[in-house]
């Protein structure tokens, strides 16, 4: 066994290059420049919310007040007239992208402390680099890329953009290892 703290490097760093990769893959790449769309009629869309006194939250629509009435006819004839969908609202204002980028960072690390304590209690330090490299790769893709999927079965992302981010995940993953497995205690002893 290896523990946690023993591994502290490897997590920050793991978590440094995989925020600094995943600044590049949306800034630089051109593959999630088309993951949203205006919306059409924006600015009556909004000043319909607007005058509605939309709060921040997360909406679905149409919405039934019970299971009850999710079944009824008018239901039934409000999802066939559509438009029928998720909506999260945040609140006024610009997006608040620096404190977004400090709770990315953060689930990053918290992403690498799990892998270093799943990894810890798998090997013990001068463990081979690429029995490392296959856990904790293994583990960081779950984390990063597996648990994209949902959002296209539950909340009716596009499967596109979710493979998009799966993608994305896969890449973090490896990156994680890359680093673990190098930085890894007594590795090359």
């Amino acid at each position: 066994m290896t523990g946690t703290f023993d591994l502290w490097l490897a997590i920050l760093l793991a978590a440094v290059i995989v925020f600094i990769a995943s600044a590049l893959m949306h800034m630089v790449l051109p593959h999630h420049r088309k993951d949203y769309a205006k919306l059409p009629g924006e600015d009556a869309v909004l000043g319909s919310m607007r005058e509605q006194g939309l709060k921040p939250g997360e909406y679905g629509f149409p919405w039934p007040d019970s299971m009850k009435e999710m079944c009824s006819p008018e239901m039934m004839e409000k999802y066939k007239q559509g438009p029928v969908g998720f909506m999260v609202v945040l609140p006024n204002g610009p997006p608040a992208m620096g404190k977004s980028l400090v709770q990315w960072f953060l689930y990053t690390i918290l992403v690498g402390i799990f892998v270093a304590y799943v990894a810890g209690r798998s090997f013990a330090p001068g463990a081979d680099y690429m029995a490392v490299f296959r856990l904790t790769g293994t583990v960081a893709i779950l984390v990063y890329a597996v648990g994209q999927i949902p959002a296209s079965i539950w909340k009716g992302q596009s499967w596109c953009s979710t493979v998009k981010f799966v993608f994305d995940g896969a890449v973090y993953g490896l990156l994680t290892a890359g680093v673990f497995g190098w930085l890894w205690p007594g590795a090359g002893a």
